[in-house]
């Protein structure tokens, strides 16, 4: 399992993912008669894994509802409302700050239809939102059409009705009928007679070079979070003393000083095998969906909200939390019984037993941070870099033994480093009550209360490091040691560096933890990058007109890693300055909703589709000129609409935005 997980890591790295038009999602739309008078339509759509397609009826200024538009109803009509069927997803989304509903794998929408008599025709389209963890796609439309003859009052059969149906990308055409009845108007209004705007560059932005997905660089992350999680247990008073005994004991038992070394050896992979082997447990036994749906839990999160600080407490020396002596003792016993690979199996189980009280909050806080990307490979990471941490020391001390020498001795070092965990553990322990907090609206952690509280526990905490807070198992020497010392100044000036935030600064270094801007009841930050236009051909006019660059911004009123964007990238100085000074900045909400003056019609990949929103039209423009769709998605071009410089999506990289920006500016005045 630890080869696979490994290969698996290495083809993720290595899997270049270019910008392209993503098709996550693929609906079809059936007829299904109920009686004579009566019949549902029936959406059933299969969604790749990673995806979600949300739910019907969902709160205003949330993601994208599911809805059932009819353009033509003639002997017929509907029902109530589009309804959901199947097994839904109900959770906290901390981002949007309420509770959604989705469904992953397999989605299903049913709207009843009553026939009134005689011959029907029934057109028009569902419209739904998708989204992954990276970004979103824009509303995509499943376009049906059906016809047929409804039984007479006098009675009879129901003749067969003809139906068409669509996948989610890329819709058939309705019915012809149907088609002659919805007006057709141009698509371009403001496109001059020279230039032609919306001409696809797909091929110019391949020749330039399509940015890549970086998702590959989250395993690498969950890796070294676990590595670093496992560093930190091994410098607790639970782990540290064990490590000359353990080395010593192997060393010593045997004469043969190859064999000691490979029994320590096996001690460390024991380490391994036991906390892969946990992580693996947990997701396979849950499942990665429902961990992810557990960690987002409003009951979930005050659970783990209340154990990290019974945790944190502990770590202060307000007690002491240990597993049942009978359950390790028993497994020492065991281990004194046998003999060869397994005795040492069962010292290493004993270790994870004893060490418990150190190495459960990091753990516990690992899993519930690596659940959240859906995956079961994710836990298993996290505790593979956590495990190789932990044994590291015991093979590397077996190997030299000489070295055992120079380790510090226990001290009231080790104590310092459990309470800074404490105050870690406070800290974090708030995120998760934040989740809770927004989902029943209770408006305790408002963005402004969640800084005060960490401001002031990170304060502490370098209060602490100087030596002015002493807790019961502290020595009483007055000496503060180098280390200690910047660890304090970096604590303090991560205080100083929160207290902005009370007025509204963004806080880039802590917006993943934060509640959501809109929380925040007294905001003086007014030092945003604002679109000129919202409308492609005028913006395009006017970029044409004054002689500068463009960068389009597609963008959309629920899109999460867009608002991430604007506020870790755009914020920059060096950035906003390119934007607003350099660039003619054009946003288009592909998710907006206005309705266009008439409806447009179009044929995309031999197929027509309606466009009846003004999203419609910006998410047309995306697909079929930059060959992609979805969001953020930034292209920079110059006054004809031809790309300057390779699209740039979801990335915070501050140097590399502005690279992006720098090299579209200089191949444009290179141009000219």
């Amino acid at each position: 399992m630890k080869k696979f997980a490994f290969c698996y890591f290495l083809i993720l790295l290595c899997l270049p993912v270019w910008a392209q038009i993503q098709e996550p999602v693929k609906f079809k739309a059936e007829w299904t008669e109920i009686s004579p008078n009566e019949a549902e339509i029936v959406f059933t759509g299969k969604i790749e894994k990673g995806w979600h397609v949300y739910s019907t009826d969902l709160p205003e200024g949330g993601p994208i509802s599911a809805t059932f538009n009819a353009e033509q109803m003639e002997g017929a009509e509907a029902v109530g409302k589009l309804m959901p069927r199947g097994k839904e997803t109900d959770m906290m989304d901390p981002i949007f700050g309420m509770q959604v509903r989705f469904f992953e794998n397999t989605a299903t929408f049913v709207q009843k239809i009553k026939l009134t008599g005689g011959s029907y025709r029934i057109a028009g389209y569902l419209e739904y939102g998708a989204c992954n963890d990276e970004n979103c796609l824009p509303p995509t439309s499943v376009e049906f059409s059906f016809k047929g003859e409804a039984a007479s009052s006098a009675g009879g059969s129901s003749l067969p009705a003809s139906a068409s149906s669509s996948d989610a990308q890329s819709a058939e055409s309705v019915s012809e009928d149907t088609e002659a009845s919805i007006p057709l108007t141009p698509l371009r209004p403001a496109m001059t007679a020279k230039t032609d705007y919306w001409k696809p560059v797909i091929n110019e932005l391949k020749q330039l070079g399509e940015q890549t997905n970086t998702e590959s660089h989250s395993w690498l992350y969950i890796f070294f979070a676990g590595f670093i999680g496992g560093l930190l247990a091994l410098f607790t008073p639970c782990v540290w003393p064990i490590i000359p005994m353990t080395v010593s004991f192997f060393l010593k038992r045997t004469k043969d000083k190859k064999k000691g070394i490979r029994d320590a050896w096996t001690y460390g992979a024991s380490i391994v095998v036991i906390y892969l082997s946990l992580g693996l447990a947990i997701t396979l036994i849950f499942g990665a969906n429902a961990l992810n749906a557990l960690s987002t839990n409003a009951v979930f999160n005050i659970l783990f909200f209340l154990m990290l600080v019974v945790f944190a407490a502990s770590f202060f020396g307000a007690f002491e939390i240990t597993l049942p002596s009978k359950w390790s003792n028993a497994v020492d016993s065991k281990a004194e019984k046998t003999t060869g690979l397994l005795s040492i199996f069962l010292m290493a189980f004993t270790l994870s037993l004893v060490s418990f009280s150190c190495t459960g909050p990091i753990i516990g806080f690992l899993l519930v941070e690596v659940s959240t990307t859906g995956s079961v490979i994710a836990p298993a990471l996290g505790m593979l870099g956590f495990a190789i941490a932990l044994a590291l020391p015991f093979t590397v001390f077996a190997l030299f033994p000489s070295w055992l020498k120079s380790m510090p001795k226990s001290g009231g070092w080790m104590n310092a480093i459990k309470v800074t965990l404490g105050f870690l553990e406070l800290a974090f322990a708030l995120k998760f009550l934040s989740v809770a907090d927004l989902a029943y609206g209770w408006r305790l952690l408002d963005r402004e209360t969640f800084l005060a509280l960490w401001i002031v526990i990170f304060a502490l905490l370098g209060l602490y490091l100087l030596g002015k807070i002493k807790f019961p198992h502290d020595d009483d020497t007055n000496k503060v040691s180098v280390p200690r010392f910047f660890l304090a100044l970096i604590s303090l000036a991560f205080a100083v560096y929160m207290v902005p935030g009370l007025w509204g600064a963004p806080l880039k270094a802590v917006s993943a933890f934060a509640p959501p801007m809109q929380t925040q009841d007294f905001n003086l930050y007014n030092d945003e990058v604002h679109a000129q236009f919202y409308d492609y051909d005028t913006g395009m006019e006017y970029a044409r007109q004054q002689g500068k660059p463009v960068m389009i911004d597609f963008t959309g009123y629920g899109c999460v890693n867009c608002r991430k964007m604007e506020l870790a990238v755009w914020t920059d100085s060096k950035v906003s300055s390119l934007l607003n000074n350099d660039y003619v900045l054009i946003t288009l909400y592909v998710d907006e909703k206005t309705k266009l003056p008439e409806p447009i019609k179009i044929t995309e990949n031999g197929q027509e589709r309606t466009l009846r929103t003004v999203g419609d039209k910006w998410s047309y423009l995306q697909r079929s000129k930059f060959g992609a769709n979805a969001q953020p998605f930034y292209v920079l071009l110059d006054n004809e609409g031809m790309p300057l410089n390779k699209s740039y999506s979801y990335d915070e990289d501050i140097p590399k935005y502005v690279d992006f920006l720098e090299t579209g500016l200089k191949n444009y005045k290179a141009s000219k």
